[in-house]
């Protein structure tokens, strides 16, 4: 069918939600919006669905929405009974619909004779996969957009391991969503005609998840001598953040125009912790009351993003790379000086993280295994090494700011980010030290590392097609040298060698210089674009700002 005839079976609905009525009579006279809206369905790919509200297959709707639970309950309960019984947990954070989505996803659940478990209220991503664990739960869901702009929403599932859905069990729920029929006409039940099937969770789930990220602390420290702002970005993060920190003795002054859930990201110019304009607020409120550090949670509270003052006592932003760093120091250190260290450890990042926590790694002899990008490979990575006895985890991160140390919760976690955050800059504040000063000691034994990344957005019907023709092309034709540093490896993750070393066909490509600098290329999962990936390596800062303008003139697109 056209477009134009999907929109119309649409508009003749009788008992179309409001919002989704409202759009189609906003657009019913646009055709190049009805066809944006019903040209193509959004695609339920390996992080699930995300993309922006309104109507049409082609947006987040409550019939998307609706759809894909369907699919993914048809797959819970063709596991049998147990797992029907046992259910899936539901949470949701702060944007619009959110709520209105998990209260579908319920409905369309219980509706399957599943139970579901939906959380009282906006709950963090991470609790999420800890309730999951803890209810001994056959799988949960999640909807976020995390920091998406406010016009996003999104719907993440999880399976019983508390880790988003691995590619196989993924492709199987999407086999299962394609079997689905009309997404107008999908059975869903409210809660009092549910028969029990939806359980409403109370506060018990938060204090468990609150003692057991408690639980990681590693040290005594005077957490009262560190002063921290902290934003949670108008997201999930103000209640489970500032509570711990609290807990343990910080000093919290939190951006109090940034703490009240907002769809609309009133109070702050960017949700996204990548972004130096996340920061703006908690900076200006930082140097007013003299705080140490600043940390701020995205929307959903799974990634962090920190500032620090350094040795002219001004604040400055760190990287994913960079924290992570510091992080892993502090851990491996913590461990090493107190006898803690386990047996076979292993710390687990990706293949376009940076090499410096490698080689603090190394230094204090811990494995270090990679994994595509996406949490869920470090999820499975993490489950795999516990069924098998065969390594103990003791740290994971992404360069996108994402972090896990306890294994109680599956997927990236900032309140236990921030905890361990802290605790290392109260450690390292009782020795005279910031954490400025902590990854300059680490550039002094390692070399200066310049982690940073470029992205290239192709949108409209053919971006994808002008996304594969991108990496299509540097596959075939791509630089032998840069700046004299010789091309010593390409690393293709469509190539039977790379799928020979474990790792999922994935279109990235990763090329490795004489220099140890390397270019990882890369569509995004989430967004439409193309992500350029450098870790340069040098003696210092202004080497490395030459060698990567090399790089990017050698790789990045012209026009």
């Amino acid at each position: 069918m056209t477009a134009k005839e999907i929109f119309d079976i649409w508009y003749r609905h009788d008992g179309l939600e409001p919002s989704v009525r409202a759009e189609l009579e906003r657009i019913k006279d646009d055709p190049s919006a009805i066809e944006d809206c019903f040209g193509t369905e959004l695609a339920f790919g390996t992080a699930g669905l995300r993309g922006v509200l309104g109507a049409g297959p082609g947006r987040m709707n409550v019939y998307t929405v609706s759809r894909a639970s369907a699919g993914y309950a048809a797959y819970i309960a063709s596991k049998g009974a147990d797992a029907r019984r046992r259910g899936v947990v539901i949470a949701h954070d702060n944007r619009r619909m959110s709520r209105e989505f998990a209260l579908t996803t319920a409905g369309v659940f219980a509706a399957h004779g599943v139970h579901a478990w939906l959380f009282a209220s906006l709950r963090p991503t991470p609790e999420l996969s800890f309730a999951v664990r803890y209810l001994g739960a056959a799988g949960g869901v999640m909807i976020t957009a995390s920091h998406n702009p406010p016009e996003y929403n999104g719907y993440k599932i999880y399976n019983s391991e508390g880790c988003q859905c691995g590619l196989d069990e993924t492709a199987r729920v999407i086999d299962c969503i394609s079997e689905v029929g009309d997404p107008l006409d999908i059975p869903s039940l409210g809660i009092d005609e549910a028969a029990g099937l939806i359980g409403i969770l109370d506060g018990s789930i938060d204090e468990e998840y609150y003692r057991a990220v408690e639980s990681i602390s590693l040290r005594r420290v005077d957490a009262g001598d560190l002063r921290v702002v902290y934003s949670p970005q108008h997201g999930t993060g103000n209640v489970p953040v500032r509570r711990v920190l609290a807990d343990l003795g910080y000093d919290v002054v939190p951006v109090e125009a940034q703490c009240t859930p907002d769809p609309d990201f009133s109070a702050t110019k960017s949700p996204n912790p990548e972004s130096p304009l996340a920061y703006e607020a908690a900076l200006e409120l930082a140097d007013k009351v003299n705080a140490d550090i600043v940390i701020t949670t995205d929307p959903d509270c799974d990634r962090l993003g920190v500032a620090a003052r350094g040795g002219d006592g001004k604040l400055k932003l760190m990287t994913g790379n960079q924290s992570g760093a510091v992080l892993i120091e502090y851990i491996l250190s913590a461990h090493r000086s107190m006898g803690t260290m386990p047996e076979k450890p292993v710390m687990v990042n990706t293949i376009v993280t940076s090499d410096l926590g490698d080689r603090i790694c190394e230094s204090y002899d811990v494995k270090v295994e990679k994994t595509l990008t996406g949490f869920k490979f470090i999820g499975e990575r993490i489950a795999r090494h516990l069924a098998a006895h065969d390594a103990n985890y003791v740290f994971g991160y992404e360069e996108s700011y994402g972090c896990l140390i306890g294994t109680f919760v599956r997927d990236k976690d900032a309140t236990q980010a921030s905890l361990m955050l802290c605790e290392a800059a109260a450690y390292y504040k009782a020795q005279g030290k910031t954490l400025i000063d902590v990854l300059n000691g680490l550039y002094a034994r390692f070399g200066f590392y310049l982690d940073t990344q470029s992205n290239f957005f192709f949108r409209g019907a053919d971006g994808q097609k002008k996304i594969a023709a991108l990496t299509a092309g540097l596959r075939r034709e791509h630089p032998a040298e840069v700046a004299g540093a010789r091309l010593v490896r390409l690393e293709d993750y469509l190539s039977d060698e790379t799928q020979a070393e474990g790792f999922p066909k994935s279109d990235v490509l990763r090329f490795v210089f004489s220099d140890g600098c390397w270019v990882a290329v890369r569509p995004s999962g989430t967004e439409p674009k193309c992500k350029f990936y450098y870790c340069v390596r040098a003696a210092g800062e202004a080497e490395a700002s030459e060698k990567l303008a090399a790089l990017k003139a050698a790789f990045e697109p012209k026009d």
